[in-house]
């Protein structure tokens, strides 16, 4: 099981981190920033240089509860990689946020033409998206179910 979410410099050799970060940009956004919503397009993602930026999934009827957090080196975004590119959660800056934003379609571009590349980032992107199911299940349980996660452990 993984325990943490793999940070970008863990996952990608100093080569890979040097082709992926030549073609980002690096942006700020505020606190209580809305990154994206649940179902939007997933067209960009970033890489939290400081700050930290929740993830919150859409409940009827309820305010979206916080499934995790994201901080520095971490990805905020892995719906961009897989079709149909719509966001699975929601994001919002918990606190001011440097990042590094990237363009979904170039970096999908790039993972096309360098198949090395194309492997380590897609290696790298489902860690991240398999802890944040872990997290975000475990989370929703707490929340809703009625003994909490169940976790056996």
């Amino acid at each position: 099981m993984i325990t943490s979410t793999p940070r970008m410099i863990e996952a990608l050799a100093a080569v890979h981190r040097a082709r992926l970060l030549g073609i980002g940009r690096e942006v700020m956004f505020p606190a209580g920033r809305r990154l994206f919503d649940e179902g939007g397009h997933a067209d960009r993602f970033w890489i939290v240089r400081s700050g930290t930026v929740a993830l919150d999934v859409y409940v009827p009827g309820r305010r979206s509860p916080v499934v995790d957090t994201v901080g520095f080196g971490e990805l905020v975004g892995w719906s961009w990689l897989f079709p149909p590119f719509v966001w699975q959660l929601g994001a919002e800056t918990a606190s001011p946020v440097g990042a590094h934003e990237f363009d979904a379609a170039a970096v999908r571009q790039l993972c096309e033409t360098d198949a090395e590349f194309g492997r380590v980032v897609a290696r790298w992107v489902g860690q991240v998206l398999a802890h944040r199911l872990h997290t975000t299940r475990t989370r929703l349980l707490d929340l809703y179910a009625p003994h909490g996660s169940g976790d056996p452990r």
